[in-house]
């Protein structure tokens, strides 16, 4: 069986990408199973640029099938901060809970029709040393005033989908697994797996 390794230590992330890979015969792992990996400076300017400098590096550490992911969300209001520092809004030690607390801090008192905000994804998939593609996916909603839901993780309980009447955190995974930034990227990642293996 081949192995695809998600250059991520993220495990909400991994989760998600193994769950819309299944259908594939492929062994999903990720950086926890290489504690002795290169470490990963992710000083691209752009997710696309991230997700390359991920799935690269690995690739060549391990000269195996890698995905290189990079997201995050864009908050129209904040000149569409905090995009790719989204996992370190609040510092380069901030978890989830911090960097929700700094984004509603910052929209304190902004309307509805001003807290648009839009999830993003870019994936690279690299096999050994050869680019196999890049692909991206959003999704757009608006940041509501107060966390709704448990499922997810980072932004997803202020995300508010206006066509489900829902955020993220309330979401079914199902459901966020079918319209999420993140699903859009993977479904373009599904072909290029196929020319992959």
């Amino acid at each position: 069986m081949k192995e695809l390794i998600v250059a991520t230590k993220n495990k909400g992330k991994l989760r998600e990408i193994k769950e819309l890979l299944k259908e594939f015969d492929l062994n999903i792992t990720s950086l926890a199973e290489y504690p002795d990996a290169p470490d990963i400076i992710e000083d691209g300017k752009e997710f696309f640029e991230n997700a390359l400098i991920k799935a690269r590096i690995i690739a060549k550490y391990t000269g195996k099938l890698v995905l290189g992911e990079d997201s995050g969300i864009e908050v129209e209001y904040l000149n569409n901060a905090p995009g790719i520092f989204s996992s370190r809004f609040a510092g380069e030690d901030a978890n989830d809970d911090d960097n929700n607390a700094k984004l509603i801090k910052a929209l304190d008192g902004v309307p509805k029709d001003k807290r648009t905000a839009r999830y993003r994804c870019s994936a690279a998939l690299i096999d050994g040393e050869k680019i196999v593609g890049v692909v991206d996916g959003k999704c757009e909603g608006y940041i509501t005033t107060e966390p709704r839901g448990q499922n997810g993780f980072g932004y997803d309980p202020y995300f508010y989908i206006e066509a489900y009447g829902k955020t993220f955190g309330e979401l079914d995974p199902e459901i966020k697994s079918k319209i999420s930034h993140r699903a859009e990227a993977l479904m373009k990642v599904k072909e290029l797996i196929r020319q992959a293996v």
